[in-house]
């Protein structure tokens, strides 16, 4: 058959397939699916007080970094260390597609802006196989939530329902959803903490910008009589009254005062030490997170990175694993010796100068193959059987593990004649 003819007769086209079946997606049929926004509903919006300040930069750069960290469901050997990985629906979540709208890093970064925001949030499985209450399930979805009640055993998250569009509050079971708390509470969502502080006075410091940059003049007028008495109190109001219908009527904003009158500008205000105290507490902040504003603008060095990685990264991603661990599997799937772990890419704060020096100290120690090297660097892995091979390649092996001297003769066999058995 002509590949012309037969490319024609199977072609489809979002734009111009629009049969009014089952399958096509009409507006009607759209319209019968839920809610429609102009915007993402199921995204995370950061609670009013962070969310235009320094504080949203930092949650978003530690979310950001948090979700370039691999979680995989794995297997563990008799010795408790990672065997290999379990390509199930647990894994699937985790790594490719979480839900309907995320994929699995989105979902790790969802789930890490809400746990630093609110202080708690509840990872929650919505589409299972079997009622989580009753046993063993497979999870195919998952969801971050808000905890808004909480009971002895249950608790009530907002969650996305992404069959109609909204979010919605469900009852959840504590023993099924991984109810995850911010390690650094006290830092952060604490009603005294140094974040909180922050955030009032960055507010109050943004009010006075505000009024300051008002449509005021702030000036005073000074008036040739005494203001002591009711009578030149009331004329000196009407003085003023009069210049602001001057200035509010004039195109240009021009006014007129009398020769004895004198106008007295405020051009600056009252000094307060507001802004020393935010620089104070934005330094304090950084230094309870292990962090400098060079993580943030990307200027930290390698030594800066690994303590900030092994300070706040890793406390967060320890919370979540050990959260998912104890609720995602049972304790069966825990006697089998499956795990949930995070992999960190130990390639990717090193600089391009290093990678081949740290390359060789892999391979020369047996610890990583060199397809693992090539893959880690972004090549693609060789076909030779022996870049899979476990081994230094620097040390030559004999041929057959004979031991060879200088004349190429076999040390063995001439040690087997002197001395037969």
């Amino acid at each position: 058959m002509n590949p012309l003819r037969e490319r024609l007769k199977h072609a489809w086209n979002a734009f111009m397939n629009k049969d009014p079946t089952e399958k096509a997606v009409s507006d009607e049929v759209i319209s019968e699916r839920g809610s429609s926004y102009y915007y993402k509903p199921d995204i995370v919006r950061i609670s009013v007080g962070n969310d235009r300040n320094i504080i949203t930069s930092i949650i978003n750069r530690i979310a950001v970094d948090c979700s370039s960290i691999d979680i995989r469901h794995v297997r563990l050997d008799d010795s408790e260390r990672f065997d290999e990985i379990i390509h199930d629906s647990l894994d699937t979540c985790l790594t490719v597609e979480a839900n309907l709208d995320q994929t699995g890093r989105n979902l790790i970064e969802d789930i890490v802006l809400t746990l630093l925001d609110e202080g708690v949030t509840a990872v929650v499985p919505i589409d299972t196989d079997e009622d989580p209450l009753d046993g063993s399930y497979n999870i195919y979805s998952l969801r971050v939530g808000k905890i808004i009640e909480w009971k002895p055993s249950f608790v009530k998250v907002k969650c996305y329902n992404e069959r109609n569009g909204r979010k919605e509050e469900i009852w959840v079971s504590k023993a099924n959803a991984a109810i995850l708390e911010n390690p650094f509470y006290s830092v952060m969502n604490d009603i005294s903490s140094t974040a909180r502080r922050l955030s009032r006075k960055l507010s109050i410091l943004d009010s006075l910008d505000e009024k300051q940059n008002s449509n005021k003049l702030n000036m005073i007028i000074q008036v040739p009589y005494s203001t002591r008495n009711e009578m030149r109190k009331n004329m000196a109001e009407d003085r003023v009254k009069n210049l602001e219908d001057q200035l509010q009527n004039s195109p240009h904003g021009i006014a007129y005062s009398d020769g004895t009158e004198k106008i007295i500008q405020l051009n600056r205000p009252l000094d307060n030490n507001i802004i020393d105290e935010v620089k104070y507490l934005t330094e304090q902040l950084y230094q309870q997170l292990t962090m400098t504003p060079g993580v943030i603008d990307g200027t930290a060095d390698e030594k800066t990175m690994n303590n900030y990685y092994s300070r706040t990264i890793e406390p967060i991603m320890n919370c979540i694993v050990e959260e998912m661990r104890r609720k995602f599997l049972t304790k069966t799937a825990r006697t089998q010796r499956q795990s949930i772990m995070y992999f960190r890419d130990p390639f990717k704060l090193a600089p391009i100068n290093e990678v081949a020096e740290l390359a060789d100290k892999m391979t020369r120690n047996t610890i990583m193959t060199a397809n693992e090297i090539r893959q880690a660097i972004g090549m693609r892995p060789s076909k030779d059987p022996k870049a899979d091979e476990l081994k230094n390649a620097n040390i030559s092996e004999a041929k057959d593990q004979e031991h060879i001297d200088v004349n190429g003769q076999n040390i063995d066999s001439e040690v087997l004649e002197e001395n037969p058995v």
